[in-house]
């Protein structure tokens, strides 16, 4: 279907060494919905993050009722200290992104949070106006990228698709995100297509889209966001026989000069479970260094029994004194919060780099 950039890259096993110390967990009761008549969401899970300062910036998904599960996007605001204290007390939130048009009128879902070239992004899964129409089994979801403009009030820019001849076949693309590997600006993204396989694949995209990013006015508030075309769509890393697919978890993290730490999540064939692993890339988007194992599978009861029993489910990751903190959704239900030692996850991946 797709070029693989990688050969087959057989390195891990079935197994877990769970490296995330948890943190805190934090539930729709304690949670202050203040833009919205409903005072608290039905459920909050699925969060990206970014640290400023002392600040901790989530974007996670909400769900305000379960009939069609549709979703919005709301901002929570906390510090440092209260995730290391174990998150007590209540916490407003504020939907920042809702569903508003074809593409994400049955839910704004699963947001990736991030910086790039001085601007704040996140990108998120729409479920288009088809997403429930049993005739119609292509482009059901597709990624849609915003940006945060004036008076942290976010627009939506960008719709990215497949090639015209490819879009018949697309059935879903999610856990996307734009990342800058090198100089050069790419679309990571998880394709499902019509031979019902799943896709973990890096595209390039246009080279002028970072130019207006910047002519984004007012007056186009209520206007679709713009198509991007994407192309040389390659395969990066592809599942084990032990698994039934892969997406991209958490953006990556530039760990030194020329390479860039990403978690990935996997659901597993027998329990279809949500577990993690991490992997290294260089600049040329070839994977070199996998951890030999999951390094985080469900394990506590709120990862567990939830709306979708067994699922931990990392957007965000931002490295804070010398610890990745990861971010996640645990069972479809809550938002958990998660510290790795860097060193530690470093030292393993580069025991298992790959030759």
């Amino acid at each position: 279907m797709f070029p693989c950039i990688c050969e087959k890259i057989r390195l891990r096993e079935n197994r877990t060494m769970d490296m995330v110390r948890r943190l805190c967990v934090l539930t729709a009761q304690n949670v202050h919905l203040k833009n919205y008549p409903l005072n608290n969401p039905v459920a909050v899970f699925n969060p990206s993050m970014l640290v400023e300062g002392e600040e901790v910036v989530i974007y996670a998904r909400i769900v305000l009722g379960y009939f069609t599960y549709s979703s919005a996007i709301a901002e929570i605001r906390m510090s440092l200290p209260e995730i290391y204290s174990s998150l007590t007390g209540h916490f407003t939130a504020e939907i920042k992104l809702f569903p508003n048009n074809k593409f994400d009128i049955w839910g704004a879902e699963d947001p990736r949070t991030y910086r790039l070239r001085e601007n704040k992004f996140i990108t998120y899964c729409g479920r288009t106006v088809s997403y429930f129409n049993p005739h119609i089994r292509t482009e059901r979801a597709l990624p849609i990228t915003a940006v945060e403009g004036k008076d942290e009030v976010w627009k939506k820019l960008f719709l990215f698709r497949m090639p015209r001849r490819t879009r018949s076949m697309v059935i879903s693309d999610k856990d996307a995100f734009l990342a800058e590997i090198g100089k050069e600006i790419f679309f990571f993204h998880r394709l499902h297509m019509k031979d019902e396989k799943f896709y973990l694949v890096v595209s390039e995209v246009p080279d002028d889209v970072f130019e207006k990013v910047g002519k984004i006015s007012e007056e186009d508030e209520k206007i679709l966001p713009e198509e991007v075309v994407v192309r040389n769509t390659k395969i990066v890393i592809e599942q084990e026989n032990f698994e039934d697919k892969l997406g991209w978890a958490t953006p990556p993290l530039k760990i030194n000069n020329k390479e860039y730490l990403l978690l990935i999540h996997a659901v597993d064939s027998e329990m279809q479970s949500y577990k993690v692993f991490a992997i290294l890339l260089n600049e040329k988007l070839d994977v070199i260094a996998i951890t030999p194992c999951y390094i985080m599978e469900p394990r506590e009861i709120y990862e567990i029994y939830g709306d979708r029993p067994y699922v931990v489910f990392p957007c965000g990751a931002e490295i804070v004194d010398g610890n990745l903190l990861i971010s996640y959704g645990a069972a479809d239900s809550a938002i958990g919060i998660g510290e790795i030692d860097l060193s530690e996850l470093l030292s393993l991946l580069d025991s298992h780099r790959i030759e």
